[in-house]
């Protein structure tokens, strides 16, 4: 039976996957690079605890997505792990205010993500406002539960969205599936202005493109696309329902896709979204780690200040304080002689 076990084990190791597939695909090398400049950075700070512990508490805060709390935007748009983790923090901190039935606007909505990322673009708010609204007026109010979704997609594969775009304005503009174009990740950046433009001009006039025809221009662009991109299954099924469709409302829907929802695994179902009763001790947990995790510059700054605050402050309070009992005693001293006279 252990021997049994014994080749199991060495089978499942020689059909892994080959060494380069793996690096790239879990994006091993982009952490390990960021472990070492932040311990380069902070070197003061963390070579206390020991190089051993630094790394493993590094890792172990990347596997339980902490990592990316009060980090730059550029490094939580960096992996499409540092998205689904930012996403799944965000509806982590600020779940209560569905619990509450608040409405938001999109200011404020980019107020709560700047609470976790200082840097974090209006621009990416406004998309994600513009999924849930079907790009009506962006000063509307929105529901917790209907922005997180829509703010889930357009986080999660804004390369696709970026380039699904380009080619709905193709074809809004009347070009046949053969001619229309389908973006590359270094030519979809400069057609999107353009196409934004066209797209909210177009689109006031006509009720959308054929379905079918977007979906063959999809399922083109997920052929050579380099990017993260929806499952062509649930992208079909969208597109399968109805014979035309805008560039919006093909968005609300794929935000609304369970199948989607669960291949990002970032959030739970939308009937699960605000009854989750071991979220909130989740929660004082995720706080707690927040001054343990090395990859939070901010906390580890801030915590390092507080004790160096600590430090400093308390001898000031003492002498502070010798000093008001020298001055009543003095006072006292003083009464008493006076009464003796």
């Amino acid at each position: 039976m252990e021997c049994m076990e014994r080749i199991s084990r060495m089978s499942r190791l020689t059909s892994a996957v080959p060494t380069e597939q793996y690096l790239a695909d879990s994006q091993v090398l982009f952490y390990l690079n960021d472990a070492v400049t932040q311990l380069l950075d902070h070197k003061e700070e963390y070579t206390q605890f020991g190089l051993v512990r630094y790394f493993a508490e590094y890792f172990s805060s990347v596997k339980n997505s902490n990592h990316v709390l009060f980090r730059e935007f550029s490094y939580i748009r960096a992996t499409q792990h540092n998205r689904a983790s930012f996403i799944r923090v965000f509806w982590r901190c600020f779940r209560q205010i569905g619990k509450s039935g608040d409405l938001l606007s999109v200011l404020e909505y980019r107020s709560l993500l700047q609470l976790l990322c200082p840097d974090f673009p209006l621009e990416v708010v406004r998309s994600a406002a513009r999924i849930v609204l079907m790009d009506d007026a962006t000063d509307c109010l929105m529901s917790f539960s209907d922005f997180i979704y829509a703010f889930q997609l357009q986080f999660y594969y804004q390369e696709f969205l970026d380039s699904v775009q380009v080619i709905y304005q193709d074809l809004l503009a009347g070009k046949s599936p053969n001619t229309v174009i389908v973006p590359t990740s270094s030519s979809v950046e400069q057609l999107m202005a353009v196409a934004a433009e066209e797209n909210d001009r177009e689109e006031q006039q006509q009720d959308g493109v054929d379905s079918s025809t977007l979906a063959e221009c999809v399922d083109a662009l997920c052929d050579r696309f380099k990017h993260s991109y929806p499952s062509r299954t649930c992208t079909r099924e969208v597109l399968e329902q109805i014979e035309k469709v805008s560039y919006y409302g093909f968005l609300m829907s794929l935000a609304k896709h369970e199948g989607i929802n669960q291949a990002i695994g970032a959030l739970p179902s939308k009937e699960e979204l605000l009854i989750d009763p071991e979220m909130d001790q989740e929660l004082d947990k995720l706080i707690g780690q927040i001054s343990v995790s090395p990859g939070s510059n901010s906390s580890g700054s801030a915590v390092g200040g507080l004790k160096e605050v600590q430090r400093r402050a308390s001898p000031r309070r003492n002498i502070h304080h010798r000093r008001k009992i020298e001055v009543e005693s003095d006072g006292s001293t003083e009464e008493t002689d006076s009464s003796e006279n």
